[in-house]
């Protein structure tokens, strides 16, 4: 099954809301707030445990100020890796902010003196962000997302993180753990995004995962493998991968060379695991 179309799972949140994005059902009246959708492999595609997850986010309210660990971290606590992780904004209220990183560099000691007393929340850098941005989220660096948002997430595949603060929430924090895998110093972006060619531009690599976009239309064949497969993140416009159709409000997984052709129109993500950038990606 070379291209593979990802099923859904909905995911209450304390912060969710109640209407989504175009592609997602509303949530009935009385029902609880939706704040993630997760993108999975059907059991019968038997994909195992693959690199990456995608999910939507849907937020009305400050997420926890957290960290994940790096993949060092992660093993060294049972994990099978850590967690790294990028968002593409979609939709953003005035005003929509993303913490990421501090304000000044901190020792750890004083992340959690600030993050037992609450002033980790003025000390968190809130960026205003707006719809087409792109951010990538190394781990170990203490973050938030904000209210007003709608989002595409891409990361490293391992439910993993650690709450530093909560807003006085009834939720369980993390803060041995969380402090000794932060590196609490201001947000520097890992990577500056580059055009590999005309349509096609590098948002993100040299991490954990590349992430592109993809604006032209082309016809020729994805080169996916078993060992490092694509997922496609159609956000405008449509595409044939395969013999599926592809358009905005699904995700599909491609993990062997597979005929593709986009439309014109065509807005896609493309993401695969692995820090170097994959020239012959598309044929």
């Amino acid at each position: 099954m070379p291209v593979i179309r990802l099923i859904t799972k909905r995911v209450e949140k304390p912060w969710g809301r109640h209407d989504l994005w175009p592609g997602f059902e509303a949530v009935p009246e009385g029902g609880a707030p939706i704040g993630e959708i997760w993108f999975q492999a059907p059991p019968e595609a038997g994909e195992g445990d693959p690199d990456l997850l995608i999910k939507y986010l849907f937020t009305s309210e400050k997420l926890s100020i957290q960290v994940h660990p790096d993949d060092a971290d992660a093993v060294a606590r049972g994990f099978e890796r850590g967690k790294s992780e990028a968002w593409q904004i979609l939709s953003a209220e005035p005003h929509a902010t993303i913490g990421l990183g501090m304000t000044r560099p901190m020792t750890q000691e004083e992340l959690r003196a600030s993050a037992l007393d609450g002033t980790i929340e003025d000390l968190l850098d809130w960026k205003a962000v707006k719809p087409g941005e792109f951010w990538y989220s190394p781990a170990g660096t203490v973050h938030a997302i904000g209210p007003g948002l709608v989002l595409i997430e891409i990361q490293q595949n391992v439910d993993l993180t650690y709450r530093l603060y909560d807003y006085s929430r009834p939720r369980e924090l993390h803060l041995d753990d969380g402090v000794a895998v932060s590196n609490p110093v201001p947000y520097v972006a890992p990577f500056q995004p580059v055009d590999l060619a005309p349509g096609r531009r590098i948002l993100a690599a040299e991490g954990k995962f590349v992430t592109e976009r993809w604006t032209a239309p082309h016809q020729g064949r994805l080169a996916g493998t078993r060992e490092r497969p694509l997922w496609l993140i159609p956000l405008a416009g449509s595409a044939t991968a395969g013999d599926e159709r592809i358009a905005p409000g699904g995700v599909w997984l491609v993990d062997s060379d597979a005929p593709f052709a986009a439309d014109p129109g065509i807005d896609l993500l493309v993401a695969y695991p692995g820090g170097a950038v994959n020239e012959a990606l598309l044929g």
